[in-house]
């Protein structure tokens, strides 16, 4: 790829910029009242939920009154960078009901793990808040289904962190491929590759005296305590997340959605492994992690197919690109990605390789600025986020279902108008889970 080439081709996508700065810029000019302030609360008070919490507060529309977390010194730590940042002095509380009950805010931000999303989400809504809460919607598929129901209900905007539909380069990205520059486009491949080897037990620990580990675990299954899990690691373990799969294939599918206009594949078959990472191990002295260290899925739709790939070893030093999605067309291959931009690869080999960087914010690197902009604007002017609940659900549902795929060790056919799975009970149990006592699983 030569810079000349690239300019060849500015002009399209010095159009396609445009149309996507004005989609992106609109939020910050639209509120109903600028210096309303919002009665905000966090739920799960770490790194992401505190990156989140930062963009809201630099935005100017809020006023911090509660953090929660089931860690005492995340909560302080949390309460005091607050403090430290606009001169709010939030309360802290380890329940987030009580915390719902007594502060009452108007928004409440959602960044704990998978598995507490569907009740926080749920309670929040029913307590008369706005909710921002972090992909995927649930950790299964009738979670997801019970928020869309509740925030239906309630009348509350909520939305969810697929920061990448409002990405600048994911706007131009797509208004590309729209465009017809790619032709007719009939597969779809999607992949986050990584480096890795083998996995070697980790010596279970002591609960730290600032952590309640019972609520930290809330209505999935109690492991022993062990530092892989917490902090951070717990997406590679399938009782909390739902590995690469549920957390890196949820950005990249609904990628798919709003390119194709499609709501849903008809059939879907994963298969997974850990053949380098080696077997999972659970006991009262140790502990892996239990998710894939590979998966492929694969997704029927009407008018394509779309492949999921994903590997914890080998890195992809043989291809061009370590993340992103590949839209193969018949004038040629359109490569959206995360730090890296958009890139077309023209079937011609007379013509140009067209090229955007990408924009994203630092720190954190992806577009929580705009998202959250968005999300302000959609409470003011009474409509829907970007990244709805409603987007968010069908999106979240196919990495579950690629779980599930791989679970039950075959393919799954979906009714997506139902949003059941047809003629496997097996399967279909899947779609929910056991809720550990005294939680009780969400009405669908």
């Amino acid at each position: 790829m030569t810079s000349a080439s690239t300019i060849d081709r500015r002009q399209f996508i010095r159009t396609a910029t445009v149309a996507g700065a004005a989609f992106t810029a609109a939020p910050f000019i639209r509120a109903a009242d600028p210096a309303r302030k919002f009665r905000t609360a966090l739920i799960g008070s770490g790194w992401w939920g505190k990156n989140i919490l930062r963009e809201a507060i630099a935005g100017g529309r809020v006023k911090v009154v509660a953090l929660c977390d089931a860690d005492s010194d995340v909560r302080e730590l949390a309460a005091n960078e607050v403090e430290g940042l606009n001169g709010d002095k939030p309360k802290t509380y380890l329940d987030h009901r009580e915390m719902l009950a007594k502060e009452k805010p108007e928004v409440v931000i959602i960044a704990t793990p998978d598995h507490w999303h569907a009740l926080q989400t749920i309670d929040a809504v029913k307590a008369g808040a706005h909710v921002f809460v972090e992909k995927p919607t649930g950790h299964t598929i009738d979670e997801s289904k019970a928020m869309l129901r509740a925030a239906r209900e309630s009348g509350r905007v909520v939305q969810v962190g697929l920061h990448r539909r409002i990405g600048p380069h994911h706007v131009s990205g797509m208004k590309f491929l729209k465009s017809g520059a790619v032709g007719d486009v009939g597969m779809v491949r999607l992949f986050a590759h990584g480096g890795g080897g083998r996995e070697n037990p980790a010596p279970n620990a002591k609960v730290p005296k600032t952590l309640d580990w019972d609520r930290w675990c809330g209505p999935a299954p109690m492991r022993p305590f062990n530092k892989r899990i917490h902090p951070g690691g717990w997406r590679q373990f399938l009782d909390y997340g739902n590995g690469q799969l549920g957390d890196w294939g949820v950005h990249w599918l609904d990628q798919v959605l709003w390119w194709s206009g499609e709501k849903y594949p008809k059939r879907v078959y994963s298969t997974m492994g850990r053949p380098v990472a080696g077997p999972a191990v659970l006991n009262d002295h140790e502990q892996t992690t239990d998710a894939p260290d590979h998966q492929i899925a694969v997704y029927e739709f009407e008018q394509f197919t779309c492949t999921w790939e994903h590997r914890r070893f080998a890195e992809n030093n043989a291809e061009k690109h370590r993340v992103g999605a590949y839209f193969y067309g018949a004038k040629g291959t359109l490569h959206i990605g995360w730090q890296d931009g958009w890139t077309f690869y023209p079937t011609d080999g007379n013509a140009s390789v067209v090229h955007e960087d990408s924009q994203l914010q630092q720190p954190d690197g992806h577009n929580l600025k705009l998202l959250w902009a968005d999300f302000m604007a959609a409470i003011d002017d009474g409509r829907k986020g970007v990244a709805s609940i409603e987007i968010a659900h069908r999106s979240s549902v196919l990495p579950l279902l690629g779980m599930i795929s791989a679970r039950v060790g075959r393919s799954i056919e979906w009714d997506g108008a139902t949003e059941q799975i047809i003629g496997d009970p097996a399967a279909s149990r899947l779609m929910r889970r056991p809720y550990r006592g005294p939680w009780t699983y969400p009405e669908v």
